[in-house]
């Protein structure tokens, strides 16, 4: 399937661009940046040092929105590290500068693939300020997308960047809006991938070993990007491993069976002490057709059966021990 990986790499990103390429199941048209987690050119920067790992360097990166619609950006670098890739400070790797920017790209492609009907996909990673400029400025190509998988949003779990909100919805909740407003218009269901699913993916130290173990080059980068992360998810969840978010996203979209969830309205609140949050009409008080897909349970075990055998390149036989690591 043909997809556009829209994301503000960061560490889960990062992750999670590693797994897309792994998929044999998956065409990578390009990876468009837009900032979050880090500043547009360091999250840039960072997709490229994750294609240099991959060895997939041939894959472009389109440059997107340096700002949210309309409120001030906040970066979470005190979540990523300073350098976004939880201060590894791998060495930059020279960019090759696209004459398109993000939100061109998106237009572009997803009219060709329409046009030669074998559709494109967007998983969204990050804000949704690129999805919403699309909208902005060609709805017609946002409606031809065949599907949206947004990590982003909780329904029943608690946020992460405020007692409601989770971090992507939260950093542009303005552009948030718009797409949920947008795909309602339009009849289409956004896939999404809350702090419900994926707060149950905890890379823990006991994977990481086993990572190295299985795979020494793969599991030491991971290592490298994510140390930072234990240290801010033990200091501030007292979580002993770290939370890694958007794979879920990826994994879902090539096999929606992981997980479990319903459809339902979605909005996100704009304004106030609620800024951010994705408020789900589960008990269908509106009485308006659903706008998503609300995701509430995940297979942990499927997960990283999937993670580990493709980003780490071993038969899933062989994970002979993984039941007893998670």
């Amino acid at each position: 399937r043909n997809v556009i990986i829209d994301c503000d790499p960061g560490i889960d990103d990062s992750l999670a661009i590693m797994l897309a390429l792994s998929l044999e199941e998956l065409h990578v048209e390009g990876i468009t940046i837009v900032c979050g987690n880090s500043p547009v050119e360091m999250g840039a920067g960072n997709a490229r040092k994750v294609l240099k790992q991959m060895n997939r360097l041939d894959v472009p990166i389109y440059l997107g929105a340096e700002k949210p619609l309309k409120r001030e950006y906040v970066s979470a670098l005190d979540t990523h590290g300073a350098d976004g890739l939880g201060e590894s400070w791998l060495p930059e790797v020279p960019e090759t500068r696209q004459e398109l920017d993000a939100v061109e790209f998106l237009s572009r492609t997803i009219r060709a693939r329409a046009e030669e009907k074998t559709g494109c996909s967007v998983i969204a990673l990050g804000p949704m300020t690129n999805l919403a400029h699309l909208i902005q400025t060609d709805p017609e190509a946002f409606s031809m997308i065949e599907e949206i998988v947004s990590m982003g949003g909780s329904f029943k779990s608690h946020g992460n960047c405020s007692p409601v909100a989770e971090y992507n919805y939260w950093a542009d909740p303005d552009g948030a809006a718009l797409v949920y407003e947008t795909a309602a218009s339009q009849r289409k269901k956004i896939v999404m991938v809350g702090l419900d699913v994926t707060r149950k993916i905890v890379l823990t130290p006991n994977l990481l070993e086993y990572m190295k173990r299985l795979n020494p080059e793969t599991g030491q980068f991971v290592q490298a990007i994510t140390k930072f992360y234990f240290d801010f998810h033990w200091q501030w969840e007292h979580i002993v491993g770290c939370v890694i978010n958007d794979p879920l996203a990826v994994a879902y979209f090539i096999d929606p069976s992981i997980c479990e969830g319903f459809e339902s309205f979605v909005q996100i609140e704009t304004e106030g002490i609620s800024l951010g949050q994705s408020v789900v009409d589960s008990m269908n008080f509106y009485r308006k057709e659903p706008n998503a897909k609300v995701l509430t349970q995940v297979d942990t075990y499927r997960f990283f059966e999937m993670m580990l055998s493709r980003v780490l390149e071993v038969e899933p036989e062989s994970l002979d021990i993984l039941e007893n690591v998670l």
